[in-house]
Parts: C-alpha cells; structure tokens; sequence
C-alpha cells in the first residue's frame, strides 16, 4: 500500500539519527538497509512516496548522514536518470527539483562535476516550461554550489537564455535571483555583460517582470559596492547586510550610538 511506504519514508531520518548516535552498536545498519530504500522510493510508483522518498533525502543530507559514496554512486545517477530527456514529464520535474534543493548540501566538486552539465541542459529544455522555471528559480543557490569560474563558464550564457526566454514566468524568475547569481561573478563580467542584460529586464514587455526587476535594482547595485569600504557583504541566508566599520567596532562604550553591531537588509536573494 503506498500509505504504508510513505509512512516508511516519513520514519527514516529519525531511525537514521539514532543509528548515527549509536554506530558503534550498528555500524553499517544505516548504509546497507536504509539508504537502498530511500533511493529506491525516489522512482516509487506512487507520486506521494515519491514525494515522501525526496523530503527523507534532503533531511539525511541535511543532517550530514548520507555518505559521499553513495551521494555519488547511488543518489546522483537515479536523478540524472529520472532528468534524461527522455524521461518521463513528472519524474523529471521533481528530478531537477530535487537536484536545486540538494546542490546546496553537497560538495562543489560533487555539484560542478556530476550535476551542473544536467542542470545546463534542463534549463534549455524546451519541451516542458516547468523545468526551464525551477532551473531559473533555482539559479542563485547553483551559481552559488559551483562558485565564480564555473559560473561564468558554463552558466552565465543559460542565464542569458533565461531572461530572454518566451515565457514571462521565467524572465520574473530570473529578475527575482539576479542579485544571486551578479554576487557570484568578478566586476567585469557583472559590469560587461550583467548591467546590459539587467536593463533589458528592466524593460520588459512584461509588467511583472519590470517590477520584479525594479525590487532587484537595490540589491543589485548593491554587488558593485567594495566589502572593504562600503560594508555590504551576503549572508549565507542570501540576506544584505551591512559589516560594522572599524571606527564603530572601536567606539567608547559610553558611545551608545556609535556601537553598531550590524544592520540587516529585508531584501532576500530569491
């Protein structure tokens, strides 16, 4: 019965946790029982096992209890498999979903070398808009898993391809991480090529996606700001904040108001 497996799915990470804080007692249990069922779950039948099988996933990684070999021999090729072209449409949707959601938990040579050529090619699929809209979704937290030289190599053009694409959704999308991905690239390829394609969001046909693009301005500009003199620096929760300054971190303490500790800007990454 699928109730019963995803009720299963809904029971391993705990069992995982206590299985980690008693390995000397059990010290393989985990790896030889229970991870072949939770990868075996992320192709079930059944789209709430599945879903069920995913969020089991994500938490094991989260909690850091999934190995790296089976992150690469086991969970990796089940979604490049379930994101193939050929796959089917619901099985690849959650395929690519999964793998943004994951990328931020696993290694940048893990990412950049099994996961980042399928995410390129997802997000030129043309076939289902769905997947071409999470990857853009998606766009900040990758650039941010493989870091500067692969960004600007292999997905700085996807995203060109993004902002321009047909659908209004995805060019929104794209405003909405924009701040993101220009954080992660060097001044020049943020001020030669980001600036222009900024603009021609900024003057979209489409009146959400100009607004989208307006709410990004700020935060932006904000990316051309040197950390050493202006402060602004991201935070790991893709949030602006502002560094204290020297003269403010060495004030008197009966300088109450020079005291500042931080500032936290609202606008978010995505």
């Amino acid at each position: 019965e699928p109730t019963v497996r995803t009720e299963l799915m809904e029971q391993i990470p705990p069992i995982a946790i206590f299985l980690q804080e008693s390995r000397p007692k059990f010290p393989a249990a985990f790896f030889e029982y229970l991870m072949p069922i939770v990868v075996r779950y992320l192709t079930d039948v059944n789209n709430q096992v599945r879903k069920a099988g995913q969020e089991a996933l994500l938490i094991l990684l989260e909690q850091d209890l999934v190995a790296q070999s089976d992150i690469e021999n086991k969970v990796c090729p089940i979604l490049l498999d379930l994101s193939a072209p050929d796959s089917d449409d619901e099985y690849k949707v959650e395929a690519v979903n999964i793998i943004c959601k994951m990328a931020s938990m696993l290694s940048r040579t893990t990412v950049e070398h099994m996961l980042l050529p399928r995410f390129c090619e997802l997000c030129s699929d043309g076939k289902l808009f769905q997947v071409r809209k999470i990857c853009a979704a998606n766009f900040g937290d990758i650039c941010n898993a493989v870091g500067q030289e692969a960004t600007e190599r292999l997905l700085i053009p996807k995203f060109f391809e993004l902002c321009s694409d047909s659908v209004w959704g995805m060019r929104k999308a794209c405003a909405e991480c924009f701040m993101a991905v220009s954080y992660t690239t060097s001044p020049e390829v943020r001020r030669s090529k980001l600036s222009p394609l900024f603009i021609s969001l900024i003057s979209d046909t489409c009146r959400w996606v100009r607004q989208a693009a307006f709410q990004s301005l700020g935060p932006f500009i904000s990316t051309f700001a040197n950390p050493s003199s202006a402060g602004l620096y991201i935070r790991e929760d893709g949030t602006l904040s502002i560094r204290p300054s020297m003269q403010d971190t060495s004030s008197n303490s009966c300088q109450p108001s020079n005291n500042i500790t931080s500032v936290s800007s609202s606008t978010n990454a995505t």
